[in-house]
């Protein structure tokens, strides 16, 4: 989910400001430089009020040092875009930017964020990964995921592992359902749409790249997975309406009881569970593992971190800020408010937390088992070659074999 200056479209779009409680524990005395005063923290629109209250302790804690939150799109394109735009600009009005985990590279490789050398101990290993560029630590894991299967619990026994299970299921099940499809994901033109389509590879066993990073999209496993998404949307399995889904418009159409399966994070579920009106599923769902071709399905790996601003003039802050953030306290204090999945290992294993969230143990499964997506220097592109075809998937634009093709040879180019 990422100095920086966003630009003025941005800065209207949405800024939070913080005031306001423990004292973090502070960067390593090594990491010199870069000057101490108040910050901007570049956020993201998921869970801001969650994030608003650890920003709020942290304002509390430094009155002299204060972080502002300014909220980037809800488009994960979007919000690289922005991004970008203002690191090549050399602007510092963004101090500390949350970026989604895989641009880890693309952003180090540019010089973009800045080194840093904090304390990794008790974070999920797969998100360590994700804030590595050769071997130097560039970021700090925040967020993490996988792909979860929400399925309703009134209509639906056991969940299906496999996708034929799942067509069997919507077939006895929806001709008694008004109004109800059988399953959505993010299919929308943007980085859901890589998302899923690396997922549905995943889950027939495949993979976007091989161990040398080549690709391998023309695999008789990745044909079967963009198989499974083009006749779902041919058959009606999957509702004409879900090309334009992203996150929210699915969660929005489940909550509302339109979809009998749905693919999302687990930040969905909290908002899902809500007996205020707001959801017409509170108490008749329930979250499994995403199915695959032949068995559970392989999810892809998702999370946003915290990097500090090359361009920032309070860089001592805004370390010692991300250090804060993602402090085993205030990601516990985060987690006891939202269902966002975080990366530190002990929140999985924490009583009150398993019991307001059960789910956590198997979602702590799922991430360590999760796929990532390609760690390239060009990220933007290979996203955008890979939306380009899988758009055309799905909407029957052209035909799987066609599509395919010609992804494997947009591919190999940018990842050399």
């Amino acid at each position: 989910m990422k100095a920086t200056h966003i630009a003025a479209a941005l800065v209207l779009g949405a800024g939070l400001a913080g005031c306001g409680s423990t004292t973090p524990a502070s960067a390593p005395a090594e990491q010199e430089g870069g000057g101490r005063g108040p910050i901007t923290f570049l956020g993201g629109k998921f869970e801001a009020e969650s994030v608003q209250k650890i920003v709020d302790a942290w304002n509390a804690a430094h009155p002299d040092e204060k972080a502002t939150v300014v909220l980037l799109p809800e488009s994960a394109d979007e919000q690289r875009r922005k991004l970008i735009q203002s690191a090549q600009t050399k602007s510092d009005t963004g101090d500390v930017i949350l970026i989604d985990a895989v641009w880890t590279s693309e952003f180090a490789a540019n010089r973009w964020v800045d080194e840093l050398k904090l304390d990794t101990t008790g974070f999920l290993p797969t998100t360590i990964e994700t804030v590595k560029y050769r071997d130097k630590l560039y970021a700090m894991p925040l967020f993490t995921g996988t792909g979860l299967l929400y399925y309703r619990t009134d209509l639906v026994k056991e969940p299906p592992k496999t996708w034929d299970e799942m067509k069997r299921i919507c077939a006895d099940v929806l001709p008694g359902q008004k109004g109800m499809s059988c399953y959505a994901g993010q299919f929308d033109k943007y980085e859901g749409l890589t998302v899923n389509f690396a997922e549905a590879v995943s889950s027939a066993g495949g993979r976007l790249l091989d161990d040398a990073g080549k690709p391998q999209v023309t695999s008789e496993a990745a044909k079967q997975a963009a198989r499974f998404l083009a006749d779902g949307f041919t058959s009606g399995m999957i509702p004409k309406e879900a090309i334009t889904y992203k996150e929210e418009e699915g969660r929005v159409a489940f909550q509302e009881g339109k979809l009998l399966f749905y693919r999302n994070w687990a930040y969905g579920y909290e908002a899902a569970q809500k007996t205020d009106g707001s959801s017409e599923v509170a108490g008749k769902f329930d979250v499994a593992p995403i199915p695959g071709l032949n068995g559970p399905g392989a999810g892809t790996l998702g999370g946003n971190n915290l990097a500090v601003s090359a361009f920032s003039k309070h860089e001592q802050t805004a370390r010692d800020f991300v250090a804060f953030m993602t402090s085993a306290a205030q990601i516990k204090a985060f987690a006891q408010t939202s269902s966002m999945p975080v990366a530190r290992t002990a929140i999985y294993e924490d009583p009150e937390l398993v019991k307001k969230y059960p789910y956590l143990p198997a979602l702590k499964e799922g991430i360590l088992a999760a796929v990532p997506r390609p760690a390239a220097v060009r990220y933007g592109d290979v996203t955008a070659a890979i939306q380009e075809s899988a758009y055309a998937i799905v909407t029957g634009d052209k035909p799987v074999d066609q599509a395919l093709t010609e992804l494997q040879s947009a591919l190999g180019p940018l990842l050399t």
